[in-house]
């Protein structure tokens, strides 16, 4: 074990040339970031969770309902013994073959089947009601760290300077205000990396499990090679566009469609401008070739910029998403059915009366999913669910 930590903490890869980890123990004189600081971050993990539980139990729910949000969930399958079986233990997506095969054993209609899985999987999904509450949740805490590091950052001279990131590295002492913001920025992420397993499914489930991922490493390799200088920028800059979002998909799930409509507009802005404008042209900027001529590369300084570097292609890609949710808003006038939207399938047969078993006729013929008069994804309603881009 011993020799598997040396390996791992080779100081010939995360520090530059001729600095060693005795040179950054902590002094009297000054304090520098220590790979042991960070295991207080998997308690407070946890904290931070229990915290998220009380907070939608007793003040996000009791808003949900103030505003008259719905604690109903979707529509619930009439009860089959057949079909259940085949959903829980075989598939949840029956292909054509397997439709037909039911059809004759029901003696229903492929099409009230085709019904049937489309809401027994809508029947899994949270109600409006628990995503109001998980996007509270993420509003407050997004709002909370996102006003505490403009009024810390906005009396540090790497805001205005980035080179100033560099200058003196890596002895540059630890401060209060930043071991709070990385442990607290930390905590979140890791909470946030876990919750996903019991969070509402979305469609981008492996995607943002590949952001929280990138977020903590880079977290902790600025924090450990003490680059966090530049850490607090990127931090800074990505929460801004997450406040924005988490508003917007409040104010969808409260149905005020005009405000959902503004909020998305300003997320967007902000978002694609911070995330293709400024990320690139101010942190990459400095991470790639500032720190170049100050410091130069060294082993954990590629690792670190190609995590920034995977930052930006999914920066790209969410950008994507937005901005043909933004050209479908224009064409329809409003903001409406967005991608990422929880729910599965809005046809109206979703809305209406539980299936009733129709009697097959010999001389019909059903078509199997080119029957389905689903929406591949969207909501029904009218407004995104703007759901973690």
């Amino acid at each position: 074990m011993a020799g598997i930590l040396a390996w791992f903490w080779n100081e010939r890869f995360w520090l530059p040339h001729n600095v060693t980890w005795a040179d950054l123990k902590n002094t009297d004189e000054a304090a520098f970031p220590q790979a042991e600081d960070l295991y207080l971050a998997c308690p407070l993990a946890f904290c931070i969770f229990m915290i998220r539980l009380v907070f939608e139990r007793f003040i996000a729910r009791p808003c949900a309902l103030g505003l008259q949000i719905q604690a109903n969930g979707p529509q619930k399958a009439q009860p089959n013994a057949i079909l259940e079986k085949v959903f829980t233990a075989i598939t949840k997506h029956p292909d054509e073959k397997r439709l037909e095969g039911l059809s004759k054993q029901l003696d229903w209609d492929v099409r009230t089947i085709q019904r049937w899985f489309r809401q027994r999987r809508n029947q899994e999904k949270p109600s409006t009601l628990a995503r109001f509450c998980e996007s509270m949740w993420r509003f407050t805490f997004y709002l909370y760290i996102f006003t505490y590091g403009v009024r810390f950052l906005k009396k540090t001279p790497w805001l205005w300077n980035t080179r100033e990131c560099w200058y003196d590295y890596p002895y540059q002492p630890l401060t209060v205000d930043i071991h709070y913001y990385y442990i607290l920025e930390l905590s979140f992420y890791l909470s946030l990396l876990f919750s996903q397993f019991t969070d509402i499914r979305r469609k981008d489930f492996l995607i943002m499990f590949l952001h929280h991922l990138a977020t903590i490493s880079l977290i902790t390799f600025a924090y450990v090679n003490n680059m966090a200088r530049v850490g607090t920028l990127v931090m800074c800059l990505h929460d801004s566009a997450d406040v924005l979002v988490e508003a917007a998909k409040m104010a969808n799930y409260a149905k005020f469609q005009r405000l959902c409509n503004l909020l998305f507009v300003m997320f967007a802005m902000v978002f694609i401008s911070s995330r293709l404008g400024v990320y690139p042209v101010w942190i990459l900027n400095t991470t790639l070739f500032e720190s170049w001529e100050i410091v130069g590369p060294y082993p954990s300084w590629w690792v670190f910029n190609l995590l920034l570097i995977l930052l930006q292609f999914l920066h790209s890609f969410w950008s994507y998403l937005i901005v043909k949710i933004a050209c479908r808003a224009i064409s329809r006038g409003k903001v409406s059915k967005d991608d990422c939207s929880d729910i599965e399938s809005s046809s109206d047969e979703d809305n209406g009366p539980p299936p009733i078993p129709v009697q097959k006729h010999h001389n019909s013929t059903t078509n199997g999913t080119n029957k389905v008069h689903g929406t591949n994804g969207y909501l029904s309603a009218g407004a995104p669910c703007l759901d973690e881009h």
